[in-house]
C-alpha cells in the first residue's frame, strides 16, 4: 500500500510539473505580442521571428550543455531518460509521504528549460527596433547555453560562486527568479542597449524625449494576459511539489499571491500616471501589472495577501519612475524590460527577508550583486565581440524602412500602406 502511495505521489509531482512548465511556455507567446504590439508596424514580424527562434535556441542549448551546467547532468542530458522506481520508493520509504519532492528528471528539465526561455525573451524587447537578428540570435546561444546556467549554477545549483562563496550560507533566497531569471535577463538587455544606443528620432539634441508609439495595444493586452497567466505556472510550479496537504495549500497561497502583486501593480500603475499627467497611459498599466508579477516571484509562500498586494503596488510605482528615469538619462528600451525585470526584479529580492527569516538582507544584496555583476560583463564582452565582428547595429536605412524588410523580407500588416495622392 505504501508503495503504490508513493508512486501516486510521484506521479502526481512529476504531472505538476509538466502542467506547470507548460504554462511557462506559453509566456513565451504573450512576450512575442507584448512586444509585437509595442514595436512599431515595420518591425513586427522580426520581433516575431527573434521570440520563437530565441524559444528554440534556449531549448536546444540548455539540453546540450546548459542543463549540465547548472546542476551536474550530463551533455545532451546523459542518463536522464532512466527510470528507476526502486530509487524513488527507497527514498520515499526513508523520508515519508511528507518528505521533499520526487519527480521524473525529464519533468524537471522541461520546467528549467522554459525559465531560461524567458530570460532570453527579456534582452529580445529591450534591444527591439534596431539590433541585427543574427547578432541577436548567437548571443542567445551564449546566454543560453553558458551565461545563464552558471549563475543558476550558484543559486538553485546550489554551487560556490567561482569557489569563493556559497549564496545559500549566505542568506541569499529567490524562490521563483525575480533576481535569477529577470534580473539577469534585464543585465544582459541593458549590457546590449548601452553598446546598441537609441533609436533614431528617440531623444533630440536639446534632451527632449519623443515618444515612439506601439503599433498594436490590442496585442500587447492579450501578450500581458498571457504572461499573466503562465506566472502561475511560474510561480505555482516553483514549489516543487503538489501532492501533500501542506504544499497543496503552499500552492494555492502562491497563486494567490501571485494574482493580487499583479492586480495591485496595474492599479498602483495607473494612478501613478493620472495623478502625474492626467491620462491613463495602457502601456504603464500593462508593466505595472507585470513589475507586479516581478516583485512577488523572489518569494510569492511566506507573504499575506495584504503583504503580497502591497509589494505589488510599491513595483507598480517603481516601474512608472524606472521608466522615466531611463528614458531621461537616454537609455533607450522600446518596452520598459529592463525596468520591468531589471529595477522591479531587484526591488523583488530586497523585500524577501520581510517575511521569509530563512533569508537575510545582506545575502539578498551579495546574491543580487553576483547575479547583475556576472551577467552583465559576460553579456558585455560578448556583444562587444559580436560588435567588432559582425556590428549588432542595422544601418540607419534599414532601420528606417524598417526590420522586417531589412531582416525577413516579410511585412507583418501587407494590407495596411499608405497609398500618396497622384494629384
Amino acid at each position: 500500500m505504501e508503495n503504490e502511495i508513493y508512486q501516486l505521489q510521484y506521479a502526481i509531482d512529476t504531472f505538476y510539473f509538466l502542467v506547470c512548465g507548460a504554462l511557462v511556455m506559453w509566456m513565451a507567446a504573450g512576450f512575442s505580442m507584448l512586444e509585437a504590439g509595442l514595436v512599431r508596424a515595420k518591425n513586427t514580424t522580426e520581433i516575431l521571428t527573434k521570440n520563437i527562434a530565441l524559444y528554440s535556441i534556449a531549448c536546444i542549448m540548455y539540453l546540450v550543455c546548459g542543463y549540465s551546467i547548472m546542476y551536474d547532468g550530463g551533455i545532451f542530458l546523459s542518463g536522464i531518460e532512466a527510470f528507476d522506481l526502486g530509487g524513488v520508493l527507497a527514498s520515499k520509504a526513508e523520508e515519508g509521504f511528507e518528505g521533499g519532492s520526487v519527480y521524473s528528471g525529464a519533468s524537471d528539465f522541461f520546467f528549467q528549460v522554459v525559465f531560461v526561455a524567458t530570460a532570453m525573451s527579456i534582452v529580445s524587447g529591450a534591444v527591439a527596433e534596431r539590433m541585427k537578428l543574427w547578432a541577436f540570435l548567437i548571443f542567445a546561444v551564449v546566454l543560453t547555453g553558458f551565461i545563464y546556467p552558471l549563475e543558476g549554477s550558484w543559486t538553485w545549483g546550489g554551487a560556490d560562486v567561482f569557489g569563493l562563496y556559497n549564496l545559500g550560507d549566505l542568506g541569499f533566497s529567490d524562490f521563483a527568479g525575480s533576481g535569477i531569471v529577470h534580473l539577469a535577463g534585464a543585465a544582459a538587455a541593458l549590457s546590449g542597449v548601452l553598446l546598441l544606443g537609441a533609436r533614431k528620432g528617440k531623444y533630440g539634441k536639446n534632451g527632449s524625449v519623443n515618444p515612439i508609439p506601439g503599433s498594436n495595444m490590442p496585442l500587447a493586452t492579450v501578450g500581458t494576459f498571457i504572461l499573466w497567466m503562465g506566472w502561475f505556472g511560474f510561480n505555482g510550479g516553483s514549489v516543487l511539489k503538489l501532492a501533500d496537504a501542506s504544499n497543496a495549500h503552499s500552492v494555492a497561497m502562491v497563486f494567490l499571491n501571485t494574482n493580487a502583486a499583479a492586480a495591485a501593480g496595474a492599479i498602483a500603475a495607473l494612478l501613478v500616471c493620472k495623478l502625474t499627467w492626467g491620462k491613463a497611459d495602457l502601456t504603464m498599466l500593462l508593466n505595472g501589472a507585470l513589475a507586479g508579477l516581478v516583485a512577488i516571484t523572489a518569494e510569492p509562500s511566506t507573504p499575506t495577501a495584504l503583504q503580497a498586494t502591497l509589494f505589488g503596488a510599491v513595483a507598480g510605482v517603481l516601474v512608472v519612475a524606472s521608466i522615466v528615469f531611463f528614458d531621461k538619462i537616454k537609455i533607450d528600451d522600446p518596452v520598459g524590460a529592463i525596468s520591468v525585470h531589471g529595477v522591479v526584479g531587484l526591488f523583488g529580492l530586497l523585500i524577501v527577508p520581510l517575511t521569509n527569516d530563512g533569508s537575510s538582507f545582506s545575502g539578498q544584496i551579495i546574491g543580487a550583486l553576483t547575479i547583475f555583476a556576472w551577467v552583465f560583463v559576460a553579456s558585455f564582452i560578448v556583444w562587444s565581440i559580436l560588435k567588432a565582428v559582425m556590428g549588432i547595429r542595422v544601418s540607419e536605412e534599414e532601420e528606417m524602412n524598417g526590420m522586417d524588410i531589412a531582416d525577413c523580407g516579410i511585412d507583418a500588416y501587407p494590407e495596411f500602406v499608405t497609398v500618396k495622392s497622384s494629384s
